[in-house]
């Protein structure tokens, strides 16, 4: 359990970076800026080990979390931004495991991304 846990929190971080590089050059940036809210929310067998959360290369990890549902503090973006991202892991004793990752972009859910199953990877992003 120890070492799927040590290997979830890089391939989450792979998935970010992958994200941000695979942005296309023609991606309009955000006109204004926009305040940002993720969240996690896993059911009552799924705890959070790992989140990795930003804007454009801006990113921000925690590990070691331990808590079925987690929201970020409220993230302003600046005018420019071309994406924000998401990434999660979570671990279920069983299959019976579910996570849910979402995006909220001025008081609105723009994204969201249901996993199920013992290893659970939410990924979520938005484009502006």
């Amino acid at each position: 359990m120890k070492t799927l846990k040590n290997l979830l929190f890089p391939i989450v971080a792979l998935l970010v970076m992958l994200t941000v590089a695979c942005s296309k050059d023609d991606d309009k940036p955000a006109s204004s800026s926009h305040k940002v809210v993720f969240k996690a929310i896993g059911n009552t067998n799924a705890k959070i080990q790992s989140i990795v959360y930003g804007y454009d290369d801006k990113i921000t990890s925690h590990s070691d979390v331990n808590t079925a549902t987690w929201t970020s503090p409220e993230v302003t973006t600046p005018a420019g931004t071309l994406m924000v991202n998401m990434n999660v892991t979570a671990l279920a004793p069983d299959a019976s495991g579910n996570l849910k990752v979402q995006i909220f972009v001025d008081g609105e859910l723009k994204k969201e991304n249901v996993a199920t199953g013992s290893a659970l990877v939410g990924a979520v992003s938005y484009t502006f």
